[in-house]
């Protein structure tokens, strides 16, 4: 050991107005079963892995802006999810509730808003 502590991210959390909603549109992209569901908190678990993605409930929620303008609320975090074909998994998660953005930065990447407001990125190896 090298006398530093330990270290493992176990969770993502995403603040929402409706954890519930937001918990729902992830599982249905996703395909995680459900962990914790509280009236301001719910959890999606990784079946392969020890990491699961959370929703807390954030009644003043302010969705990002993106791209994000000098005095635009500024995205904190953001979801790369790796899928097999990306015009595909574009079409499935629109049809889940999902916008396409209006910028694309990347050839590869495409960048999509929850129905939160949160950017997330699809990409394909």
């Amino acid at each position: 050991m090298d006398g530093r502590p330990s270290f493992q991210l176990t969770t993502v959390v995403l603040g929402t107005r409706d954890p519930r909603a937001l918990a729902a549109f992830y599982q249905h992209l996703l395909g995680w079963p459900l962990g914790a569901v509280e009236d301001q908190w719910v959890t999606l678990r990784r079946p392969d892995a020890e990491l699961s993605l959370a929703f807390q409930l954030e009644e003043d929620h302010t969705p990002p802006v993106w791209p994000a303008g000098k005095d635009d609320q500024q995205m904190q975090v953001h979801l790369d999810i790796n899928v097999d074909d990306i015009d595909d998994a574009v079409a499935f998660a629109v049809d889940a509730g999902a916008a396409l953005a209006g910028y694309q930065p990347q050839t590869h990447v495409r960048v999509l808003i929850d129905p939160e407001g949160h950017p997330f990125c699809l990409w394909a190896d």
